[in-house]
């Protein structure tokens, strides 16, 4: 989205490992992403943790397929996440989103007060991460493959539609 905000690492990410990396530590350690039209791929090759630097060096990758499919890999996971620290950042993994509404301040009438809505996050168990290993997440059917609100409604989608107020619509 076009909205960056505090809450940003909080509510909307799509993060294999979410914790306190320090890219610039070593010249070995990059972050590095491709795009070839199909998958969009991000990799943290080499890095470290912040002041953990002993612990060893992470690398995992997300890619991102154009047909909604997530995948997370991790090729090296020196030590349990769990035991990763979360006293400087957080320490997740997962998808999670939002969506930000301006409404006006009763206080202030010119003024707007931003109102954050997570309405779906997916946490990995991160003691199953480990090297070596791979999640999938795979997209579910959605009204937004239908043309009208009718289609919609009479699918067969495996959820029950039902009207949002925040958004106006179904």
């Amino acid at each position: 989205g076009d909205v960056i905000h505090r809450m940003l690492t909080a509510t909307q990410y799509i993060a294999p490992l979410m914790a306190n990396f320090n890219p610039s530590y070593s010249r070995n350690s990059t972050v590095q992403y491709l795009d070839n039209g199909t998958v969009f791929v991000v990799q943290w090759d080499k890095v470290y943790l912040q002041g953990k630097e002993d612990m060893g060096s992470f690398t995992f990758q997300a890619a991102l397929h154009s047909s909604g499919r997530i995948v997370f890999g991790y090729k090296e996971i020196p030590v349990p996440v769990l035991q990763i620290s979360a006293s400087q950042h957080p320490v997740k993994a997962g998808l999670s989103d939002a969506f930000m509404v301006l409404n006006p301040s009763p206080d202030v009438p010119e003024s707007k007060r931003r109102t954050i809505y997570e309405y779906h996050r997916v946490e990995l168990d991160t003691s199953r991460i480990s090297s070596r290993s791979a999640v999938e997440f795979t997209p579910l059917p959605t009204c937004l493959q239908h043309q009208s609100c009718e289609m919609c409604v009479t699918s067969e989608l495996t959820f029950n539609c039902s009207w949002c107020h925040v958004l106006q619509r179904y």
